[in-house]
């Protein structure tokens, strides 16, 4: 988080999640504003990258429902076992 664009926010929170905060915020020599934009930073990288995820799972899905196109599991098995044994080949093809 850049201090330049850090602009204050409020945010309510129990008290019991406040002295956890606080706590968590001593015992790392940090301040509780730093532990709670370190949370919330990381809370909205993870929830990106999660909803890219399932972004990216809709578009092979509706690509499946247009095309018809897949590789059966058996081809995707046996093409994933062969790369972690320490071969490189090709995956298998798409087909209908």
């Amino acid at each position: 988080m850049s201090a330049t664009a850090a602009k204050p926010i409020s945010v309510k929170l129990d008290q019991e999640t406040r002295l956890r905060i606080e706590n968590l915020a001593k015992s790392r020599r940090r301040s509780s504003h730093w532990i709670m934009g370190e949370a919330i930073q990381q809370y909205v990288e993870r929830e990106e990258k999660r909803e890219a995820f399932r972004q990216a799972g809709i578009q092979a899905w509706n690509e499946y429902q247009k095309t018809g196109l897949h590789v059966t599991f058996d081809a995707a098995d046996d093409w994933l076992s062969k790369l972690e044994s320490g071969k490189d080949i090709e995956p298998p093809e798409c087909h209908v």
